[in-house]
Formats: C-alpha cells, sequence, structure tokens
C-alpha cells in the first residue's frame, strides 16, 4: 500500500487532504478478525472471532472487561489494544475512587478518543492500529460504541468491525429492528449468526467453543463473558449451524483461503 513522499509521518498531508499513515491505521482494524456488537434497551453483545498464529498455538484474546458495567471487543494489533484497555480500566478505577459511582460509558468513550486523536496530531507517534467495538450499561440505558484510530467515536444499534465484517454489517441490517425489544437469548443467538457469516465458507472450520468470544452486559446484568465450554450449547443449537467447510468443498480453495496476512 505504498501511496508516495506524503505517507512518511502522521503530521504530512497529502495535496488531497488525507493523512495516509491515519488510513493505514483504520486499514489493520480491516485486517484483524471479526468482532459484532448489538443492543437493545436494557442488554447490549459482543461477539468476536479469535484466530491463533498456528495449530499449536492458543487463540489472542479478543474481548476485555473494563469495569463491571463495560467491556470492549478488538479488531486490529492486539498489543495496541491492551495498552487502551489499561488506560480505560484506569479511567474507570479513579472516577469511581473522586465520585462513589461507576463512570458513564460516553464520557470514558469520549476521554478514549481524545487520546486516540493526539496520536494522529503529534510527529513522534503513530496511530493505534486497532478499533474497538464497546459495550456498557448506565443509567441512560444500553450502550454500543465503534471507535476508531482517527480519533472518532460512533453510537450503534448494530456494528461489525474486521476482516469480513460487511457480511455481518448486511445481516444486522435485515434484523436490526427487532433489536430493541429482543430478550438476551434472542440478541446472542443474532451475535453468532451475524458472526457465523464472517467465517470463510471453506475454512476448515465455523464457529467452535475454541474461536468464539461471546459477552454481554445490561441492567442489573454486570459484564458476562462466555468462552470455551460455557459456548457449546449455544453453537450446538445455533440456528443454520456454525458455518465453515462443507462436504465437498475442494481442499486446494480451502488452503488458497486460509492462507491469508489479515492482522491477528
Amino acid at each position: 500500500m505504498f501511496r508516495n513522499q506524503y505517507d512518511g509521518d502522521v503530521t504530512i498531508w497529502s495535496p488531497q487532504g488525507r493523512i495516509h499513515q491515519v488510513e493505514y491505521a483504520m486499514e489493520a482494524v480491516k485486517q484483524g478478525s471479526a468482532c459484532v456488537g448489538l443492543k437493545s434497551k436494557k442488554i447490549a453483545v459482543l461477539a468476536a472471532l479469535k484466530r491463533a498464529s498456528s495449530e499449536l498455538a492458543e487463540p489472542q484474546k479478543k474481548v476485555f472487561k473494563i469495569d463491571s458495567h463495560i467491556g470492549i471487543g478488538v479488531s486490529g494489533l492486539t498489543a495496541d489494544a491492551r495498552s487502551l484497555c489499561k488506560y480505560m480500566r484506569d479511567e474507570c478505577l479513579n472516577h469511581k475512587y473522586v465520585y462513589g459511582e461507576p463512570k458513564e460509558v460516553e464520557r470514558l468513550i469520549e476521554t478514549l478518543s481524545n487520546k486516540a486523536q493526539v496520536h494522529t496530531q503529534k510527529y513522534g507517534r503513530r496511530p493505534y492500529g486497532v478499533g474497538l467495538l464497546v459495550i456498557g450499561y448506565d443509567k441512560t440505558g444500553a450502550h454500543l460504541y465503534e471507535t476508531s484510530p482517527s480519533g472518532d467515536y460512533y453510537d450503534y444499534k448494530a456494528y461489525a468491525i474486521g476482516a469480513r465484517s460487511q457480511s455481518a454489517k448486511t445481516y444486522l441490517e435485515k434484523n436490526f429492528e427487532s433489536f430493541p425489544d429482543a430478550d438476551k437469548a434472542a440478541l446472542l443467538n443474532h451475535a453468532l449468526i451475524a458472526l457465523r457469516d464472517t467465517v470463510g465458507n471453506k475454512e476448515e472450520q465455523g464457529l467452535t467453543p475454541r474461536n468464539t468470544s461471546l459477552a454481554f452486559v445490561g441492567d442489573g446484568i454486570p459484564f458476562t463473558l462466555l468462552e470455551g465450554d460455557d459456548l457449546r450449547e449455544l453453537l450446538d443449537n445455533l440456528e443454520g449451524g456454525t458455518g465453515g467447510k462443507q462436504p465437498g468443498d475442494d481442499d486446494e480453495d480451502v488452503l488458497a483461503d486460509t492462507n491469508n496476512n489479515d492482522v491477528a
């Protein structure tokens, strides 16, 4: 993706009014494994597809707890995600210590985005190469936010980021009108179906307890993360199956589809 002499630093504008280093960071988000978020009036849900560097390695963690009422799913550079995760935890802890109550979700997102924006403006720094889907619940209701390496943030009813996320967005756009009044079980099912649509049709595996993370938070429900055997029943009962390679798929096509250089 080499451009020209205008992409050497984050402080350099191109004649077209673009900052290429920020665009490169946003490209890292698109290359990361998929993450899906959606919400009702009282519950917000995250689903993430974990990726392992090899068959010998455990998949990288993609969903993190920030506070009892907030959690995040990440796509892009997980090292950058851990740094932002620590920052968000510190902000929540300091707010609770000073004011004696949980930090409002939107205030935390605004603070985080301001921090990310600084890295797009000052010489000697680089943008964070990670996008976040943030779910939370506070006195104003359930929330779902997306943050970008550019420093922008958006409030969504449902959204997906990462590789093949357009397939998940298509599903969410067709069904989002039913989300506000949906219960927890329905939202979890919608999240898994949308995430399943991001799995390549000819990959060796679809959604499994090993490569899937599911989380939710809501009214009277603290942030809860489901992984491993906790997911087995949900995946076994998932409408339409868990995706992945179907009988008769050509093995050469499978190999070509799985040998990619996406960011973990």
